[in-house]
């Protein structure tokens, strides 16, 4: 990867705290500056080894700074090799350019300090993206051991419990519960909705899996979908009790289920996962044995560790119709042996040596959604930020690329973590137009 700066060029925005985004301003604020950054193309999308321009502007008081020193950092999405410099800026405008001659993401961080204050922006460009590998391959015995994890959670009966619960104050037409059903471990619970009096084989089913943190499941978003005429269910992808006060899970999320993310590592058979994505296995189960269901139509779609949970579930139920994840965790843990940046939530530590301790390393291989992709044969919808530090978009497109079936990638060049609003729209406006693509169908699968 090489790295140059030189002179005056540029254009984007955010605001004086240390943000990752195009721009240093939030828009809403009044601040006196506002740095940017952005690459010199609208999709950010280069090919290896091509020059990659990042334009910087500082404004003071919505005008080009007269004066200002900008420092820059340009990484392969965070990890080796990263180079640093600074740039002085002409007439608030000035530009550095990187490169990298492998399929990645480059992100330039740049920082303007000024007295206490210190004003921070990023973008990021994507470097033939389509050619991103996963880092390791799939488990010759990945098939046997989920098939065996399947087998276990097919033995114990689902044993539903619906729970009736009152309406949000601007929600009607549809019922809402409680829902608990028997899995290995925890129970698998949420809120599920259905339409009043709908008629047996009449209705699609969703399945909406969770990101990370320790909540409730939604009560309002599950009669909102509900109201589209679905049964729907909002998982809590821990097995604990929805509806509950702040405080309750506030204190799970410290306390008792702090570490969940890599609790169990250390084997396939004690990953923490393990029971999540059986959870999700039962929410389906339960879902498909309803009289309403309409025996073709099963969707999953989640965000962050959702969009990782979704992968999975498509992959391990083959009733699955459509699949979205957005911002995918749980992919390409491995990612450090490709001197890549690892998934979220970097689970893999470095042992005593330096290298990524071996026994978790093969673990996460049982629970990667580039793994997972290769398995589904439903149709999936995928989305990541360019920007996004937690649920990188190197790990994304290494598990898109190795979907095989029909699919489609939406890109975020300027955006985090955070897809931003719109994205629930999309999600509803593309589920709803699955579910009038599947009512075209006649035979029940």
């Amino acid at each position: 990867m090489k790295f140059s700066t030189f002179s005056l060029i540029g254009f984007i925005l955010l605001n004086s705290l240390s943000l990752f985004a195009a721009s240093s301003w939030d828009g809403k604020s009044q601040v006196e500056y506002v740095l940017s950054v952005n690459t010199d193309r609208t999709d950010a999308i280069y090919k290896k080894s091509e020059k990659v321009t990042f334009n910087i502007t500082l404004e003071q008081n919505k005008q080009p700074a007269k004066e200002g020193t900008v420092e820059w950092t340009i990484s392969k999405d965070g990890v080796p090799p990263i180079d640093k410099g600074s740039v002085v800026l002409k007439d608030g405008k000035a530009s550095i350019t990187g490169s990298l001659n492998e399929p990645g993401f480059l992100h330039c961080t740049v920082v303007f300090k000024r007295d206490k204050d210190k004003f921070t922006a990023m973008a990021g460009a994507a470097i033939d993206p389509l050619e991103i590998k996963a880092s390791l391959p799939v488990p010759d015995d990945f098939d046997a051991f989920w098939a065996a994890k399947k087998k276990e959670l097919a033995a114990i009966p689902i044993n539903a419990k619906l729970t009736p619960v009152p309406l949000p104050a601007n929600r009607s037409g549809v019922e809402l519960f409680e829902y608990q059903a028997d899995c290995i471990g925890a129970p698998s619970v949420g809120y599920f909705g259905r339409p009043i009096g709908a008629k047996p084989k009449s209705l699609p089913a969703v399945l909406f899996v969770p990101g990370a943190g320790v909540r409730s499941a939604n009560l309002d978003a599950t009669a909102s979908w509900a109201s589209n005429g679905m049964l729907f269910i909002d998982l809590n992808a821990h097995g604990i009790p929805d509806g509950k006060p702040k405080e309750f899970y506030s204190a799970l999320d410290s306390g008792e289920l702090k570490d969940y993310r890599t609790r169990g590592r250390e084997s396939r058979d004690t990953y923490y996962f393990l029971g999540v994505y059986l959870r999700v296995l039962r929410a389906m189960d339960f879902l498909t044995s309803q009289p309403e269901w309409d025996g073709k139509t099963l969707v999953i779609a989640g965000v962050s560790q959702g969009g990782g949970l979704s992968i999975a579930g498509a992959a391990l139920e083959p009733r699955v119709t459509y699949m979205m994840a957005f911002v995918p965790g749980l992919s390409d843990h491995s990612g450090m042996v490709a001197g890549r940046i690892g998934g979220w939530p970097r689970v893999i530590p470095n042992g005593a040596d330096g290298k990524p301790d071996p026994k978790v390393l093969e673990t996460m291989r049982y629970f990667d959604s580039a793994n997972f992709c290769t398995r589904i044969k439903a149709p999936a919808y995928f989305a990541v930020g360019f920007l996004d530090v937690v649920c990188p978009a190197t790990c994304g497109y290494a598990a898109y690329n190795n979907f095989t079936g029909k699919k489609e990638m939406i890109n975020y060049p300027n955006n985090g973590h955070d897809l931003g609003p719109g994205i629930w729209g999309d999600m509803r406006k593309q589920i709803l137009a699955h579910i009038a693509e599947q009512a075209k169908t006649n035979s029940p699968k």
